[in-house]
């Protein structure tokens, strides 16, 4: 009897979408739309989509951030806040906004 009933406790559980993942995504685009990173970069959906730095629609699919370092989420976020030696303007940023556009970025 106690295995049939640890047996039926086994069901396949139900695994939800990572919802932080998501919502560090949507504020990181409201970040980048609000700390003007469209006035040189094309971004999906920001506006304006800028021409003057690299195009960042399809980020997550380059290998490397600025021909330097290898494309993840934290490299990114700290590049984010400190570009220099780039072309690049270092923009001021707090860490969790840098973190929210690199998951934004990361997400397309």
């Amino acid at each position: 009897m106690t295995a049939v009933l640890l047996l039926a406790a086994c069901d396949k559980a139900e695994i939800a979408p990572n919802a932080t993942l998501g919502e560090a995504a949507a504020r990181g685009k409201a970040a980048a739309a609000r700390l003007g990173c469209g006035a040189c970069h094309a971004m999906s959906g920001i506006w304006p989509q800028g021409k003057t730095g690299p195009s960042l629609v399809r980020f997550a699919e380059r290998g490397t951030i600025a021909g330097r370092y290898s494309n993840r989420p934290d490299n990114l976020a700290a590049f984010l806040r400190d570009s220099s030696g780039t072309a690049m303007p270092t923009v001021p940023m707090t860490a969790a906004q840098a973190d929210d556009i690199a998951a934004f970025l990361h997400e397309q």
